[in-house]
């Protein structure tokens, strides 16, 4: 060996950390480093539901199926059909229709004067 020149690290050649935080040789991890490097956007706001789940490249809206006609909704999720049913908006139309109910319809016609008896 010694006419070859070679020469070999010796045992003590890797030192593992005594301290608790640098318990592991440093390297790339699933977290934190991997976190820093996004930056492109998969998605982007939706023109019917208004969420960030409008696909660019796909076209399509991942929460409400946008552009199909259809609204996207699946009987294993309960909690966000009861998020876009009936009663969760201003309810512009509804509001009114038991008061109209009660009154037959009617349109168009002014109610009669109580004229009280003296």
């Amino acid at each position: 060996l010694e006419r070859l020149n070679l020469s070999f690290p010796s045992r003590d050649f890797y030192h593992p950390p005594t301290s608790r935080s640098n318990q592991f040789p440093i390297k790339m991890t699933k977290g934190t480093t991997s976190f820093g490097k996004r930056h492109n956007k998969s998605h982007t706001a939706c023109r019917r539901c208004g969420k960030i789940s409008y696909h660019i490249q796909k076209k399509t809206c991942s929460s409400c199926g946008y552009p199909a006609k259809k609204m996207r909704n699946f009987n294993w999720g309960q909690k966000a059909k009861g998020r876009r049913t009936v009663g969760t908006g201003r309810q512009r139309y509804m509001k009114t229709l038991t008061r109209r109910f009660k009154n037959g319809f009617r349109e168009g016609t002014q109610a009669k004067k109580m004229i009280s008896k003296e």
